[in-house]
C-alpha cells in the first residue's frame, strides 16, 4: 500500500464540506476508466436495450434459468399508456441477460389497453402460469391468466391468452380504474389457490382482496379482504410471502402455512410512491393478516423497504438457491425529454435478497452475492481514522463502476446532537437540515460517490448520530443535492433510521453499489437502504471519485474498507437477430 499523501483538490471539496480539513490519498495507483455509451445508461443494472420499463413483474426460477418479466413499452421512452406489455428476459445468474420477445401484449378484447402489472406462478405440475392486469376494450381494470405455449421450451417464448379471460372481471364495488396488480398465488391447507390483488373499495378505502379458486380458472372473492384503510389511498403491487424465523437467512417458498411461520405484506402507496411493508400473522383459514403488536393499520406508518427511489417491488422464491429475492423500480429524476433523446427510461434495482433480522420486527437486503462475480480490481484498507474534518480519496477502482465496502468505528457517542420530540417523524427532512456541509457532533460520516475531479459534483451517503429520550439513534442519508451541476433535475436528500443499538455495537457498515446514474447503498447490514438516481455531468467527460468523509467533532476509526471496480454485465445487449 503506498503511502498518505496530500493532494491539491482537498481544497475544492472542503469548500462545500468542512472548515478545515486535509485530503489524503489512500492508493497512488490511478483508477482505471471505464467508458460507458450514454454516460448515464447502468453497467450491471438490469434494463431493456432501449424504450420504457418500470414494474417488475413475474420474476421466477424455471426450467434452469431465471425469467424477468417487466412492463414495457416496445413503441418508445416514455410510459405508453395503452402501448404497455411484458418484457422478457432470461438469465443463468441474475447477472447477465438475453432479451426475449414481449411475452404479452395488448391485442385482445380483455387487454386491448395493455398488459399491466402482475405475478408468476408454477403449478403443481411444474408448469408456469401468470395473472395479470389487463385493460380491457371499456377501459375496465380486470385479471386474466396465461400460459406458456410449450411447456417444455426452456425459454418459454410464446405465451397464450385463454378466450375465457378475464378470469376476475371487475367487482360492482371498485371503481374501473382501482383493481389490478394480482400477486403470485399461493395455496392454503384447504388446497384453494388464493391471490391477492390492489382495489380501492367505495371509491374510497385502499384494499388487498383475496380470491381463492380449485383449479386456477375459477376465482371467488374472499369476504374479508387482507388489508383495508381509508387512510393511505389506493394501494397497489401487493406482496404477501412468508419468511423463515429470525436470524434464518433461507426463503420459504408459497407453502401451506402450518401456522407459526411469519409473513411480511408488502404494499406500494400511490399518494407517496413509496413502498411499505409489516412483519405479522396470516391466517390461511380466514384469509386474513394481522401485523405484529404496535403496527398502525395505516400502511404510510409501516416500514420501507427503501427509503430512496423505488417502487412497485416484486419478490419471488428462489428455489435454486432457496432464497427470496425482490426487485424493484428506479424510475428517471431528469426531464422527459431526456430520457426520449436517450432512447431508455427506468432500470430495476440489484436484485437483493431477503430474510428476516433476528430481531423479528423488521427485513435485511443484501445485493445477491452473484453481484460479486463482477468484482475485478480491488483496494483494501484496514485500521485507520477519518478525523474530524477529514477526506480521504480511494484510489485505484474507477469510482463510476464500483462496489464500496466500509465499516465505520465510532469511539466516542457524547457528542450525538440532541433531536428534537418530533425529530424521528420526517428522516427525510433531517437529511435535508443536516445534510453533508453541515458539521455535527458524531457525524455527519461516511462515502461521497460520482464524484468529479474538480469536486463540484458529488452523492453523499453517510450516517449521523443523535440523541433522542435518552436513547441514540442513527440517521442514515443519501444526499443528492449537490449530485449534478444541473438544474432541471430531482435531486433531493433521501434518508431513514437505522434501527440497531449504535451504543452496544459502536460500529456501523456501509454497502454502496455505484453505477453512472444509480447509487443504491445498504447500512447496518442491510437494515436501512437508500436507492437514488443521480445525473452528474462530469460522467460523460471525465473519470469519477470515490471519497470517506467525516463532519463530525471526534474521529472515526475505519476498520475495514474494500473497494471493487465491477465489469460490465452483459444485459440485453442489442444485437442482430
Amino acid at each position: 500500500m503506498a503511502g498518505l499523501r496530500l493532494a491539491a483538490a482537498a481544497f475544492h471539496l472542503c469548500l462545500l464540506l468542512c472548515p478545515s480539513s486535509s485530503l489524503r490519498r489512500l492508493y497512488d495507483d490511478e483508477a482505471e476508466s471505464t467508458p460507458r455509451h450514454g454516460g448515464f445508461r447502468t453497467a450491471y443494472h438490469f434494463q431493456p436495450a432501449k424504450n420504457w420499463q418500470n414494474d417488475p413483474n413475474g420474476p421466477m426460477y424455471h426450467g434452469g434459468k431465471y425469467h424477468f418479466f417487466y412492463q414495457y413499452n416496445p413503441h418508445g421512452a416514455t410510459w405508453g399508456t395503452g402501448n404497455l406489455s411484458w418484457g422478457h428476459s432470461v438469465s443463468a445468474d441474475l447477472v447477465s441477460w438475453t432479451a426475449l420477445h414481449t411475452a404479452l401484449d395488448p391485442d385482445s378484447p380483455f387487454d386491448a389497453n395493455g398488459c399491466w402489472s402482475g405475478s408468476a406462478t408454477i403449478l403443481p405440475d411444474g408448469r408456469p402460469a401468470v395473472l395479470y392486469t389487463g385493460i380491457d376494450a371499456a377501459g375496465n381494470q380486470v385479471q386474466n391468466v396465461a400460459f406458456p405455449k410449450n411447456a417444455s421450451d426452456p425459454l418459454l417464448r410464446e405465451w397464450v391468452k385463454p378466450g375465457y379471460n378475464p378470469v376476475i372481471p371487475l367487482p360492482g364495488d371498485v371503481e374501473h380504474d382501482s383493481f389490478r396488480d394480482p400477486s403470485t398465488a399461493w395455496r392454503g391447507r384447504d388446497g384453494l389457490w388464493r391471490v391477492a390483488v390492489a382495489a380501492k373499495l367505495d371509491a374510497s378505502v385502499g384494499s388487498t382482496l383475496i380470491y381463492r379458486s380449485k383449479d386456477f380458472l375459477r376465482w371467488e372473492r374472499n369476504a374479508a379482504p387482507l388489508y383495508e384503510s381509508p387512510a393511505a389511498g389506493m394501494v397497489e403491487c401487493p406482496d404477501l410471502f412468508p419468511v423463515a424465523e429470525p436470524g434464518h437467512q433461507n426463503g420459504l417458498d408459497y407453502a401451506p402455512s402450518n401456522g407459526a411461520a411469519r409473513h411480511v405484506l408488502k404494499l406500494s402507496v400511490m399518494a407517496t410512491l413509496q413502498d411499505y411493508y409489516v412483519v405479522g400473522w396470516y391466517d390461511d383459514a380466514a384469509d386474513t393478516f394481522a401485523p405484529a403488536a404496535g403496527a398502525d393499520n395505516d400502511s404510510r406508518t409501516w416500514r420501507r423497504l427503501d427509503y430512496g427511489h423505488v417502487y412497485a417491488s416484486k419478490s419471488f422464491f428462489d428455489a435454486r438457491k432457496n432464497r427470496r429475492v425482490l426487485w424493484g423500480w428506479a424510475n428517471e429524476s431528469d426531464p422527459e425529454a431526456d430520457y426520449v433523446a436517450r432512447g431508455w427510461s427506468g432500470v430495476q434495482t440489484v436484485p437483493r435478497k431477503v430474510w428476516l433480522d433476528r430481531d423479528g420486527k423488521q427485513l435485511l437486503q443484501w445485493p445477491i452475492e452473484e453481484i460479486e462475480t463482477l468484482r475485478k480490481k480491488r483496494v483494501q484498507l484496514l485500521g485507520t481514522k477519518v478525523n474530524a474534518g477529514g477526506v480521504n480519496e480511494i484510489i485505484g477502482v474507477a469510482g463510476s463502476q464500483a462496489d464500496v465496502e466500509v465499516v465505520f468505528e465510532i469511539p466516542a457517542l457524547e457528542g450525538a446532537e440532541n433531536l428534537e420530540p418530533n425529530g424521528l417523524l420526517d428522516p427525510q427532512k433531517l437529511c435535508g437540515e443536516k445534510g453533508a456541509s453541515v458539521p455535527g457532533g458524531v457525524g455527519p460520516f461516511g462515502l461521497l460517490v460520482l464524484a468529479s475531479g474538480d469536486l463540484h459534483e458529488h452523492t453523499s451517503v453517510f450516517f449521523r448520530v443523535f440523541k433522542h429520550d435518552g436513547k441514540y439513534k442513527v440517521l442514515m442519508c443519501a444526499d443528492l443535492t449537490r449530485s449534478t451541476t444541473r438544474v432541471d433535475v430531482y435531486k433531493p436528500p433521501y434518508g431513514g433510521f437505522v434501527d440497531m443499538d449504535i451504543q452496544k455495537t459502536r460500529s456501523i457498515s456501509l454497502r454502496t453499489l455505484i453505477d453512472h446514474s444509480v447509487v443504491e447503498s445498504f447500512g447496518g447490514g442491510g437494515r436501512t437502504c437508500i436507492t437514488a438516481r443521480t445525473y452528474p455531468m462530469h460522467v460523460e467527460m471525465s473519470n469519477s471519485h470515490l471519497y470517506m468523509f467525516n463532519n463530525g467533532t471526534g474521529s472515526v476509526k475505519v476498520s475495514k474498507l474494500e473497494a471493487w471496480e465491477l465489469a460490465t454485465a452483459t444485459v440485453n445487449v442489442a444485437h442482430d437477430g
